[in-house]
């Protein structure tokens, strides 16, 4: 007996301190079975406190009258599945007659509080079924990426969303992205874990960088086109938009309109051309944007109205020729002057760090996702690298991206330099750098990135 009891409290005291040091492994080891057990003890009551429960049918009812028993009791949502995750529980539901997918969302603080979980999220699969994603502890705390997260064309892991599941930007279904965000949230680290996924793929990256180029400089070999300054950066906008012509020339000559021809073989972006005659996607991606849109003098106004200009016509246009925009900055609003709302509404995609104040959060949110607001000014300090991604479905989720120094970001685009594609029109912004000496560090940093 004492030594079962010893091996219980050893049992216990491993138990705490992996739930203080390792959550994750608690979760996997201990933590999903307690969680399990909890859910299916407590359903049926957690379900009729929280109001999720249908009044039994009136045949019931007449039923226990006439027989002389004693009212049925209310009816609870039906358990479809149950499936445990790295990060919690899937909780698969079928829904009574007269319920709804909202009574479910407005009740998912109560069920969090109920089920002892970290985080409760709610969606509608279809008609009458709705899934509970449960969290069994914060996600967002240490950041763990999957070692082989899911990817595919033009669509890359960046970030854990709160649910646990993996936070994907795909730019073939939002095609431009604003990412906003103070000094010290993370916004940098940000861009720093996209422009690493997007190395591995076929693609090529452009980049424009005011601050004398500190930020994306030292990631050059992976980039096709690099702008340091406004003036440059006016140029480079100019040839990506005659580049962008030059596409859509080539689209309008393989569209293929002849009477004869299938329907499924017209295209009218670069996606449906033959793999031959596709021309490279390029990512536009713009660090702090003010720097763009502030000027003093009348030439910079001038300068100015022509990089916005570019900006707004490669924000409409763009889409169908293969080229997507990444806009940062710390503020965008009305104040950088005309033609700044005309591009933030053609940005489908917001990211918000943290910001100082609810303005900021507005310009980001506030057309889109008002609800989103009021969460993007509640990110704390000690969580850099945590934001607010929402669409113009007005939907939006929490997510951390990991953290990356920029020496691993570097040996990652090092690694990856061969697949940085020629663009006849943007040679003349091609970063010159020396010859690339094979170092053990870029030999080795093609491991996925985590944190």
């Amino acid at each position: 007996m004492t030594a079962l009891w010893v091996t219980l409290a050893l049992v216990a005291t491993v138990a705490l301190l992996l739930r203080w040091q390792r959550p994750a492994w608690y979760w996997m080891s201990f933590g999903i079975l307690f969680a399990v057990v909890r859910v299916l003890v407590r359903y049926s009551s957690v379900m009729d406190a929280c109001g999720l429960t249908v009044p039994p049918p009136r045949w019931r009812l007449a039923l226990a009258r006439m027989a002389g028993r004693p009212v049925p009791d209310s009816r609870v949502p039906r358990i479809l599945r149950l499936r445990p995750t790295r990060t919690g529980l899937v909780l698969r539901v079928k829904l009574r007659p007269g319920q709804d997918a909202f009574d479910f969302s407005a009740a998912s603080d109560r069920l969090r509080h109920s089920f002892v979980m970290r985080n409760v999220t709610t969606r509608e699969i279809r008609s009458g079924v709705v899934e509970l994603r449960m969290t069994g502890y914060d996600v967002l705390k240490r950041v763990q990426m999957p070692a082989r997260p899911d990817g595919g064309v033009m669509r890359v892991p960046v970030a854990i969303r709160e649910d646990g599941e993996v936070y994907y930007r795909d730019y073939r279904q939002v095609p431009h992205a604003l990412n906003v965000g103070a000094t010290q949230s993370g916004k940098s680290v940000y861009q720093r874990n996209l422009v690493t996924a997007l190395a591995r793929l076929d693609v090529a990256l452009v980049g424009i960088d005011c601050k004398q180029g500190v930020e994306l400089a030292p990631l050059a070999r992976r980039f096709s086109a690099l702008a340091d300054n406004p003036d440059s950066a006016a140029d480079l906008l100019d040839s990506l938009v005659e580049h962008m012509q030059d596409v859509y020339q080539l689209i309008r000559r393989e569209q293929r309109l002849s009477a004869d021809t299938p329907d499924a073989e017209i295209t009218a972006d670069i996606w449906d051309l033959p793999d031959g005659l596709r021309p490279t996607p390029i990512v536009l991606m713009v660090d702090e944007v003010a720097e763009l849109a502030l000027f003093a003098t009348k030439d910079e106004e001038k300068r100015r109205d022509r990089i916005i200009t570019a900006l707004v016509r490669l924000a409409q246009l763009g889409r169908a020729a293969g080229v997507y925009l990444e806009i940062c900055g710390q503020r965008f609003g009305s104040e950088l002057g005309k033609g700044i709302t005309m591009l933030r509404a053609q940005l489908t995609g917001r990211t918000a760090h943290r910001v100082n104040d609810e303005t900021s959060a507005n310009m980001a949110f506030g057309d889109i996702a008002p609800d989103a607001v009021l969460a993007t000014v509640q990110i704390p300090t000690d969580r850099p690298g945590t934001a607010v991604v929402g669409d113009s479905s007005g939907g939006w989720v929490r997510i951390r991206t990991p953290h990356l120094t920029l020496r691993r970001a570097v040996n990652l685009c090092n690694a990856h330099a061969s697949r940085t594609p020629e663009i006849p029109a943007l040679d003349a912004f091609r970063p010159v750098l020396p010859s690339l000496a094979k170092t053990p560090a870029a030999a080795t940093s093609t491991v996925p990135v985590t944190a």
